[in-house]
């Protein structure tokens, strides 16, 4: 059985409060992040990209940072954007909820002429970073507590 879901930009502040509200069942819940780390000051400069379902419910969201939000994650360079706070609640999982975000994050991505994006994916991830077309690179470090990778695709 499919779900039938729609991937949007956040424009409006319900959407950008959807999206806030699936990272605190994700993160903050489900995996302990202290919710004083989870949101941040990058939050209001980010692309937010919002996976609902027909009847209105939020099912995941993921940001873009790029220009000068994206330069201490991505080494400095101005053509490399970086994907972030990648979160599908529990009853979406499976559905290709988070391959559908990655691939409109990536399209806001070149939508603002970046060649590439970076991303720092929590080690059970990366496989599905992987089949998405991502790389590992640098040696693995711990974020928020949990041991995280950084990957890279070209656009």
């Amino acid at each position: 059985m499919t779900t039938p879901y729609a991937v949007r930009v956040a424009e409006d502040p319900a959407d950008r409060e959807a999206c806030f509200a699936v990272r605190k069942e994700v993160f903050v819940v489900e995996q302990g992040v202290d919710e004083n780390i989870e949101y941040d000051a990058y939050d209001a400069v980010a692309v937010h990209v919002l996976a609902v379902r027909e009847d209105g419910v939020p099912l995941g969201t993921g940001r873009l940072l790029f220009g000068e939000a994206a330069a201490t994650k991505t080494g400095g360079d101005p053509a490399v954007g970086s994907l972030g706070r990648l979160a599908v609640s529990r009853a979406a999982r499976g559905l290709g909820v988070g391959a559908a975000l990655v691939r409109a994050i990536e399209d806001a991505a070149r939508a603002r002429g970046l060649a590439s994006v970076d991303l720092h994916a929590q080690t059970h991830a990366l496989g599905f970073y992987e089949r998405l077309g991502y790389a590992v690179y640098g040696p693995e470090f711990p974020d928020a507590g949990i041991p995280h990778r950084a990957m890279r695709r070209a656009l």
